[in-house]
This record gives structure tokens, C-alpha cells and sequence, in this order.
């Protein structure tokens, strides 16, 4: 029988204190170890999701996702792989003031400190490399970051069974379940910048979120697939400012549009183009690509891109 891994996520979460950086270690009572903040995927659950959970659970702090920063592997006494994904988590001073952390029978203390004296602390070597990795990040001048993320909208309800316009299209039930489903995973990333084609397909994938998030969608023609397939879209335009923004934002488009969007992020950010590109657009119904730019010097290159599908 092939053995079944079980997958976990967490962050690298840090704050700059009187201009020095800072990372946070967590103390465990059960096991009286040092580790960085992880939990388990829950059922239905994708792993940005997790991660952003299970640091506020374990923590007491919210925190948006940044950059991947690594994922390890290692053997359960079950004997089964457990598979950790990471992200850079950058925690500002209003999350960690609104903090209720107390001691608990799981987590003992929190402890923030320096890299150099993190490293020398945690006690995994799987950990260990995790944070190496980040301090190579910062090291290369990329630790604040903000996300363009490129959705596709959600599984609609099929041509031939629309009689109307197809702008007005729906969602099919699948679609609708795909849109509730991604509302976790966007949060987790800070999505609060909603952008979307005028078609019903796009405006209702996010819809969900927005309800959420309290904020409202923001129609452009200019990544519609109409206006597309007359020739008439201008996916630079919309990047162009979302770029200069420097903010989170969700670009919700087409399939047809997304190779558009993804190239005019590139070259926006002087990035050089190649078959990456192809693959963070060729998207499914309601995945997505996180696109992360450097708070700091947007136009130095795209940091990295992670893709992400609904599991509905």
C-alpha cells in the first residue's frame, strides 16, 4: 500500500523592532521544542489557508502571506511523510497588538529574536532550513512584498445550455461551490483590491470574498473577454496601476485574457519573460497565481509566483 502524506503548513513570521529584524520562534509545552509556527491542513482546506490559520491560532496573530519560502519533508513515527509548506509572514504592529496569546497547554511562549540567534535556537534541521532560506531572501533585499493575484473566474454554466448574452452567463452550482471555497486562500495572501471583467461569471467568483472583505468589486472592460476578442482590451493599463498601487489586489479575468495579464506583469516589472508565464496562466476554473512584487522597487523583477486550485 502506498503511503499517504500528510500535508501541514506555517510562516516565517516577522516584524522589524527599532529597524532591526526580528522573527518568531514558538516554544511548544507538549513536545519542548522551538519551532516556527505550522499546523495541519483541515479537510477542504488549501494550504495558503492553513498556514494563515494555524499562525493566527497558534499565535494569536493575523498575518498576510508573502513569499513561498520552502517546503520540508519528513518521517512520522506512523512512518508517514509529513510535508510542510511556508510562507514569509510579515506581522504588523496593529496584529500583533490585537494579539490575545496567553500561555495554553500547546503553545508555552512566544519568543522573537534575530535570525542569527533563531538559527541557533530551533531545534529540526528541517526548520533550520526553512529559515535559512528567508535569511537568503533578505539578504537579496526581498523581505516586504505585495501580491498581484490572477483568477480565473469560476466553472460556469456551458454555452450551450445559455440562451442569453454570454456576459450574463452564470455560475453553474460547481462554480458557485468553487467560489466559496477560494475565499480562505485569497485572504490569507491580503487580497483587499477587488478587480474584475464586467462578465456575471467573473463579478460572481468574487463576490463571496467581497461580502467577506466588506469592500466592492471594481469592473474593467479593459481585461473582459469582449473586449478581448474585438481587439479592444488593455490588460497594460490595469497593471500598470496596480503595480505603481504597490497594495494586494485580485485581477478576476478569462482564460483567453490571463497570458495578457501575466506578460503585462512581467514587463512592467522588467522581468524576462519565458514558458513560466505560460504555466501561471493556463489556469482552471477559479485557480489562481499569486504573483509577488518587492514592496520597496516593484520594477526590480517578479520575487516569485505560486499557482493555487480549488479542491471543489
Amino acid at each position: 500500500m502506498t503511503e499517504t502524506a500528510v500535508y501541514a503548513a506555517g510562516g516565517v513570521v516577522w516584524r522589524i523592532v527599532d529597524g532591526k529584524l526580528r522573527v518568531l520562534l514558538i516554544h511548544r509545552t507538549k513536545y519542548r521544542d522551538v519551532t516556527l509556527p505550522k499546523g495541519k491542513v483541515d479537510p477542504g482546506e488549501m494550504l495558503a489557508e492553513t498556514a494563515a490559520r494555524e499562525i493566527h491560532e497558534e499565535t494569536g496573530i493575523r498575518v498576510s502571506l508573502g513569499v513561498p519560502v520552502g517546503v520540508s519533508r519528513y518521517h512520522l513515527p506512523s512512518k508517514r511523510t509529513k510535508i510542510v509548506h511556508y510562507w514569509s509572514a510579515h506581522a504588523t504592529d496593529d496584529a500583533i497588538r490585537a494579539s490575545t496569546f496567553v500561555p495554553n497547554k500547546e503553545i508555552a511562549a512566544l519568543e522573537w529574536m534575530s535570525p542569527k540567534k533563531a538559527l541557533s535556537r530551533l531545534s529540526y534541521p528541517v526548520d533550520i532550513e526553512i529559515l535559512e532560506y528567508f535569511v537568503r531572501l533578505v539578504e537579496e533585499g526581498v523581505l516586504g512584498t505585495f501580491p498581484i493575484i490572477v483568477l480565473r473566474h469560476a466553472k460556469a454554466v456551458g454555452r450551450d445550455e445559455w440562451q442569453g448574452k454570454d456576459a450574463a452567463r452564470p455560475l453553474s452550482p460547481r462554480g458557485v461551490r468553487q467560489a466559496g471555497s477560494i475565499v480562505g486562500p485569497l485572504q490569507a495572501f491580503g487580497a483587499r483590491k477587488l478587480i474584475s471583467s464586467p462578465a456575471e461569471r467573473c463579478v460572481a467568483t468574487l463576490t463571496p470574498l467581497a461580502a467577506v472583505l466588506g469592500r466592492k468589486i471594481e469592473t474593467s472592460k479593459l481585461i473582459g473577454q469582449a473586449a478581448w476578442e474585438k481587439g479592444a482590451s488593455d490588460a497594460r493599463a490595469v497593471v500598470g496601476d496596480r503595480v505603481r498601487a504597490r497594495k494586494p489586489v485580485v485581477l478576476c479575468s478569462h482564460g483567453p485574457v490571463l497570458p495578457d495579464i501575466l506578460s503585462e506583469i512581467a514587463l512592467a516589472t522588467g522581468t524576462l519573460r519565458g514558458s513560466y508565464l505560460g504555466s501561471a496562466s493556463a489556469l482552471e476554473p477559479a485557480a489562481f497565481s499569486v504573483v509577488h512584487l518587492s514592496t520597496d522597487n516593484p520594477g526590480s523583477g517578479i520575487v516569485a509566483i505560486e499557482t493555487h486550485e480549488p479542491k471543489v
